[in-house]
């Protein structure tokens, strides 16, 4: 028919990681993985389709490791060795058999392997590393006025607030609600003269109305910007809008106008813009009836004039051009300033438009245990700037769920905290004292690590590399590893071992090779071993590995609060490197040279630690500040940073 395969030996001892968005456990191997983009909403351990579709795996065994990039983006299938035990099989309802072999042989060389082919992500604006908050929905102006001021009043940490569908008039895109935001650029300047950045939603499917003037509707009528059938007849389903059309973002003049568009919200203020519904989601007849889900006709026509192709081919690629319109817009719009960009569908490269979040999960303990494999294998499958819903979107969190979340969410690169319209709040001070507690230290720490993590986006953009890595990213050749879903590393040397079950206060830690500290008491640990981690609820087991250096600044409220005027770099005796990046934050001048980075060496002998500290290179000063490094456990040295070389010893 219209599918081609082929077959390939599975070696022993061979593990099958990344696929991109993917439920269950790490480890694919006796798995089916579908690439097919579809709203998954409610999806469990089992789930095969999700929103993201990106053909991508990468092998696994001791001393070897090898990717494979499927080229296609027609439907198809990893099936890996389900079918038959000892096999693995690619298929694809295309014409072609194309397929890239990436050699490793470590994991990190496929990573970076596989995103020189495909692309990076670019440098977000550092608040987008912040906290954010969104509920569906903060629907009025009064609400987020009201939101904004209990963070800042309560001295939790937040950057940003997101906007759902609420804002919008009848859920037209590119439209204020007169009733609910009379006068957004107002709001969302006092909310930028007070340290929020706000992002709103926007659904591709634009309301059908003839006989009304909208605008956006009118214009893409006009120039013929909306997918078609076969016919001829212009295609419509049903969202939020009730009837809608659907622009074909697979052609260049309309991913300009579809950016351009977003000119009635950045006027406004609006700093990123959230792509939801993206796969593309949309039913048969409106929502309340009941209707079966539907996608654009496979032979619908799609793409420029020059390049026509049919559904059948575009579907998993409809997020992606439609990330691809807004990240491109926005740069437009939005002179000399770094947008964010999310959403919740995309292919292969979507890493060089757009974060992604993994959709609409649940208040479950099991979707917090999954979150873990999910975000890891994302980055291993080239996504670096992923995060899930803290707390869960659908259903009530229970106050230790969410403080437990919270916890794990410190460590996503993307942390948001979302909940649906018929649950109940969940922001940090509904679930009382001792949760609100929790959160805010957890949040304390998120903002001191910002210098670390800023460095680990730097990373991703240069090289691909993922912020949120499973343990084999750094220890391939132990099989232990392996199947180790519920660890993580951020970048090199934090490890986090979360809680995962209620009423658990112990957990089973493994340790890869090496020297190993609890960051919170500093006991010292010998690996490879096995330990039992005391985790109260108030305690994520935290673990660093000898030879770190962490680089940390005093908590703020929001990203810009103040210039960092003391950095602190968290040092733990052993052998180690760490090349600090920095800039201004926000601007594309770093494209131009306007960065710096400084490399941090610590070396240890039997009774003396020295830290070596090269002199900051590129054409960027920092602001005027005290540098205070700590040798954990020992004591501490500071001096004012005027950018030279020195050697400290201890």
């Amino acid at each position: 028919g219209n599918t081609v395969a082929a077959w390939k030996t599975i070696a022993d001892n061979e593990h099958f990681y990344g696929f991109g968005e993917r439920t269950g456990l790490l480890d694919k191997r006796s798995e089916r993985q579908t690439n097919w983009t579809v709203d998954a909403l409610d999806y469990n351990t089992i789930t095969d389709e999700m929103y993201q579709a990106i053909p991508f795996f990468m092998a696994l065994r001791p001393d070897l490791c090898y990717g494979i990039f499927f080229h296609t983006s027609h439907w198809s299938q990893f099936d890996l060795g389900a079918s038959q035990p000892g096999v693995w099989q690619m298929q694809t309802h295309s014409g072609e058999l194309d397929y890239y072999i990436l050699y490793g042989p470590t994991p990190d060389k496929v990573v970076a392997a596989y995103t020189e082919l495909t692309g990076r992500m670019p440098l977000p604006p550092k608040w987008a590393l912040g906290y954010h908050q969104c509920r569906w929905s903060y629907d009025s102006e009064d609400v987020v006025r009201s939101l904004a001021q209990e963070f800042r009043d309560r001295r939790l940490p937040c950057d940003v607030i997101h906007l759902d569908i609420d804002y919008m008039r009848g859920f037209r895109v590119f439209t204020w609600n007169p009733k609910r935001f009379p006068n957004p650029a107002t709001l969302l300047k006092d909310l930028k003269d007070d340290g929020f950045k706000v992002v709103t939603i926007v659904d591709p499917g634009v309301k059908y109305e003839p006989e009304a003037d909208y605008e956006i509707y009118e214009q893409g009528l006009e120039h013929d910007y909306y997918v078609r059938q076969s016919n001829g007849e212009i295609f419509h389903g049903y969202v939020w809008p009730d009837r809608s059309v659907f622009p074909d973002f697979l052609r260049p003049e309309v991913r300009q106008w579809w950016g351009d568009s977003q000119k009635a919200l950045t006027d406004a203020g609006v700093a990123g813009i959230w792509n939801d519904m993206n796969e593309p989601s949309m039913n048969d007849r409106p929502f309340g009836d009941h209707g079966d889900h539907i996608w654009f006709p496979m032979d619908a026509p799609q793409g420029p004039a020059d390049e026509k192709t049919t559904h059948a081919e575009a579907h998993n690629l409809y997020g992606l051009h439609m990330s691809r319109a807004s990240a491109e817009g926005l740069e437009r719009l939005r002179s000399g300033e770094r947008s964010f960009v999310l959403t919740r569908s995309g292919f292969a490269g979507v890493q060089r438009y757009s974060s992604v979040w993994m959709g609409d999960n649940q208040s479950w303990w099991e979707h917090l245990e999954l979150s873990l494999p999910m975000l890891c294998n994302m980055g291993l499958s080239g996504v670096a700037f992923v995060g899930c819903d803290i707390g869960g979107f659908a259903g009530n969190a229970t106050a230790e769920l969410f403080a437990r979340w919270m916890q794990v969410g410190m460590l996503y690169p993307l942390m948001r905290a979302h909940s649906a319209l018929d649950t109940e709040q969940h922001e940090p001070w509904v679930f009382g004292e001792q949760t609100e507690r929790i959160c805010r230290e957890y949040m304390e720490l998120r903002y001191r690590l910002l210098p670390y993590l800023y460095t680990l986006f730097w990373e991703a953009a240069t090289s691909g590399t993922p912020i949120l890595r499973p343990l084999l990213y750094h220890y391939p050749n132990d099989a232990k590893t392996y199947h180790l879903h519920d660890q993580a590393l951020l970048g090199p040397s934090l490890m986090a071992a979360p809680i995962c079950r209620p009423g658990v206060e112990h957990r089973a830690v493994y340790l890869p090779e090496g020297i190993w500290f609890d960051w919170w008491t500093g006991e010292r640990y010998v690996g490879p071993t096995h330990i039992l981690a005391h985790a109260p609820l108030e305690r994520m087991p935290l673990y660093v590995k000898a030879g770190a250096i962490i680089p940390m600044q005093p908590v703020m409220q929001y990203t810009d609060e103040r210039p960092v005027d003391e950095l602190r770099l968290r040092v733990w005796s052993g052998m180690g490197e760490l090349t600090l990046y920095e800039d201004d934050g926000h601007s594309f001048d770093y494209r131009e040279g306007a960065w710096a980075t400084t490399t941090y060496r610590v070396s240890s002998e039997v009774d003396r630690t020295t830290i070596a500290i090269s002199a900051r290179e590129g054409n960027w000063t920092p602001p005027a500040r005290t540098v205070i490094v700590e040798l954990v456990g020992v004591g501490e040295q500071q001096f004012e940073d005027d950018g030279s070389d020195r050697s400290l010893t201890f």
